[in-house]
């Protein structure tokens, strides 16, 4: 039954190491707790010859699995820089504890990365064993993964909120610790938000589960909603806002929530109805956004692959807003 709790003991050969994702109990070594969930999954687990590294900062764990890798020095601080950047956006480290799983892989840069909550939060990413410092600290892709732990695991078809908030967050997050521009984040969204705009036989977000709508869909609607929060508030909240109240009450992605229950509450932080409103326009129809106008009330524009602002545009505030232009 949903809400069950329940805990585990570990006991390991001599040797080995266990990790898990699954919050640890505060009152026992080696034991783990949470509460059941309709999905009957776990936040991820390893056990055997792991290199297990705890961070100063926002109880991270990384654990590196076995095979030839870079020095652990380098992957500890590419794991520290991407948490400290998130954290540095909510205000606060998104789950009380979070599992990094490391898995050594071919090539010279990071690889495909997943998340899982559920009475935990936990994140398995490839690395490449040829990827250089200057890789890791302009990776994308821990960011992005980081991004999921500070929303809940969505009950229903939402994996295109899941899914769009972190490809829209993601380079915002960036921007603030320097490892991507005004430039590029514009130009990026110029040339990638189309993906996201609605097909022919389109059935709206909840509906049409495609590549486009679900990671450029989602980051479309975070856009939107994003500028009409600004724009509403006169610039004095945000759509970053409405997230950091959702994690404020308890909302990490070590738990399970309806869809309502974030956009209330992500309203009640900014005051203003617009993410139920954008959810309401957008979730079960196709709901086009004119993305020239938008541009242009934005005072942005692309000339060749050089992006070009225009500070007397209707909304060029809420464009130095969201991106934190001077």
């Amino acid at each position: 039954m949903p809400g069950t709790p329940f805990r585990f003991h570990v006991t390991t050969a001599p040797g080995d190491s266990f990790v898990s994702g699954v919050f640890p109990a505060k009152d026992a070594p080696a034991t783990f707790e949470g509460k059941t969930d309709g999905y009957y999954q776990l936040a991820y687990a390893a056990f055997g010859h792991l290199r297990v590294h705890e961070l100063e900062e926002g109880g991270v764990e990384l654990a590196l699995m076995p095979g030839p890798s870079q020095a652990d020095d380098a992957l500890v601080a590419w794991v520290d820089a991407a948490a400290r950047a998130v954290q540095g956006f909510y205000g606060r480290p998104p789950a009380r504890r979070l599992l990094v799983l490391a898995h050594p892989t071919r090539g010279s840069s990071v690889g495909f990365g997943t998340t899982m909550g559920h009475s935990g939060a936990a994140i398995a990413i490839e690395v490449g064993v040829e990827s250089s410092p200057a890789a890791l600290a302009h990776d994308w892709i821990l960011v992005h993964e980081m991004v999921h732990t500070a929303l809940p695991d969505l009950e229903g078809p939402q994996h295109w909120l899941e899914e769009g908030l972190a490809t829209y967050i993601e380079p915002l997050v960036r921007k603030r610790v320097g490892t991507r521009t005004n430039e590029d984040i514009w130009a990026e969204w110029v040339d990638q938000m189309p993906n996201g705009l609605p097909a022919v036989g389109d059935r709206g977000l909840d509906a049409t589960p495609t590549w486009g709508r679900t990671y450029w869909g989602g980051a479309l609607f975070c856009l939107v909603a994003d500028v009409e929060i600004r724009r509403r508030t006169d610039n004095k909240r945000s759509l970053g806002d409405a997230l950091r109240g959702v994690l404020a009450a308890g909302g990490s992605i070590a738990e399970s929530w309806p869809v309502e229950r974030v956009l209330d509450v992500g309203d009640a932080a900014t005051g203003v109805p617009v993410l139920r409103e954008q959810y309401e326009r957008m979730a079960h129809a196709p709901a086009p956004v004119d993305l020239p106008a938008l541009w242009k009330s934005l005072g942005v524009s692309l000339h060749g692959d050089k992006v070009v602002f225009d500070d007397t545009a209707p909304l060029a505030a809420v464009r130095r807003g969201i991106t934190g232009e001077p």
